[in-house]
């Protein structure tokens, strides 16, 4: 029931902006959680921003100067504005939530189908 959706994908200049937006819907009794993730096609996933249930946002990848992250815990959402985009930023952002459905489930990661990025003249 749980889905985490992304937007804001697009093709863009190298030098332009993006800002991707996440939603999560269904049943959630807590949401722990946001983060993004930065996916080349064939390889794993790096985290490009972590952000915490108090709006505290970590952004571990040398790229973080250009990247910024936030997170509406009372609409569920989640954004990344990525600025001056280069070629090198072309990949698919994904998205994830953790969160509870219930009371007494367990603590759970639910991940969007991601966003495409393209950035090329």
């Amino acid at each position: 029931q749980v889905q985490v959706v992304e937007s804001g994908g697009g093709y863009v200049q190298p030098g332009g902006s993006l800002r991707l937006s996440c939603a999560v819907s269904g049943n959630i009794f807590e949401l722990y959680a946001m983060a993004w993730y930065r996916q080349y096609p064939g390889k794993q996933r790096d985290l490009v921003a972590f952000i915490s249930s108090d709006g505290t946002v970590t952004y571990p990848l040398p790229e973080k100067d250009r990247f910024t992250a936030s997170g509406d815990n009372d609409k569920k959402m989640a954004f990344l504005q990525l600025n001056d985009l280069k070629v090198e930023d072309t990949a698919e952002y994904l998205c994830s939530a953790e969160l509870r459905q219930f009371s007494d489930s367990v603590r759970t990661t639910y991940w969007g189908d991601g966003a495409q990025v393209t950035v090329s003249t």
